[in-house]
């Protein structure tokens, strides 16, 4: 690991779960696989059987644990914008 990749740092995200997900801890993985602290800014669940949830989160970690976790997002199809990236917001 080089020394950029285990500077701590921060990203902004916001993503956007669809209903066949619901059921999947994604979110708690993040931390609980990748070792990234979560901070839940904003979230839009619809109680009316919704067919997404919206979630803003605030990513904190090394940059590789922030890579891989949105590596992980990725792999699951979900859709991911991202307001700053791991290099705008080191620490």
């Amino acid at each position: 690991m080089g020394i950029l990749d285990s500077r701590r740092t921060q990203t902004c995200i916001q993503i956007r779960i669809l209903k066949d997900l619901h059921e999947e801890p994604v979110i708690s993985r993040l931390d609980s696989h990748y070792e990234v602290t979560i901070i839940i800014a904003d979230a839009q669940v619809s109680t009316n059987v919704p067919q997404h949830s919206c979630f803003h989160l605030q990513l904190r970690g090394t940059i590789s644990q922030i890579e891989s976790a949105l590596t992980y997002l990725d792999e699951l199809d979900l859709e991911v914008f991202h307001q700053s990236s791991p290099e705008e917001n080191g620490w």
